[in-house]
């Protein structure tokens, strides 16, 4: 036969195992709160900082980098606003002329600060492994034509290949047989056509000042 408990000992009890409660809740909820501090303090996995490792934080848009697929007439941004005027304009008939059959012409790379020029010399001899071959890419600062605000890069390949056919038309050519999307002005050609293309930079002798 069992006896009953005794009231008191069942509120001592009951009181206990409420305590317990609270004691377990707030553990949970203080290791809840330090986790939540502590993911907001590293950063998440392949998550980057606001500085562009790729520029190592040295060049920024006024340098002339360009968002992703600029149009000709993103006068806003300094890599196309700051091309030569008459290059620019060729630019403009010619993706005006390209859109009306359907081909959409974009600026991947215009107008280049000499730092920005430099800084990508410097990635050129990394990826590359030396100089020499880093050249057949990409110019100094004081031979570059991008830094002159003399030439564009034209992306994508459907819009040079576009180029490559009707740019002569503007009088914009193809520069190097290796850089398919690198265009100057040759107001001659519009009359003559486009001289041949040099087969790289190493090539051209405006490179060797």
């Amino acid at each position: 036969m069992h006896s009953t408990p005794h009231p008191a000992r069942v509120h001592r009890a009951l009181a206990g195992i409420v305590v317990a409660l609270a004691l377990i809740t707030a553990a949970v909820a203080g290791l809840v709160a330090y986790r939540a501090a502590a993911a907001a303090q590293a950063p998440a996995a392949g998550a980057t900082s606001e500085v562009d490792e790729t520029h190592d934080g040295a060049v920024t848009e006024a340098d002339g980098i360009l968002p992703d697929s600029a149009s000709p007439f993103d006068d806003a941004s300094p890599g196309v606003a700051r091309l030569q005027p008459a290059l620019l304009d060729a630019l403009r008939r010619a993706a005006t002329d390209a859109a009306a059959q359907g081909v959409d012409v974009r600026v991947n790379s215009g107008w280049r600060s000499a730092e920005y020029q430099q800084q990508l010399l410097q990635e050129a001899v990394a990826q590359y492994g030396s100089e020499a071959e880093a050249a057949r890419w990409v110019a100094t600062p004081t031979a570059s034509a991008h830094v002159a605000g003399e030439a564009v890069d034209i992306g994508p390949y459907a819009a040079a290949d576009w180029m490559i056919a009707h740019g002569q038309d503007y009088g914009l050519c193809r520069t190097y047989d290796n850089e398919a999307w690198h265009f100057e002005l040759y107001p001659d050609a519009v009359q003559n056509g486009c001289p041949r293309p040099y087969r790289d930079p190493t090539e051209d002798p405006r490179m060797q000042g």
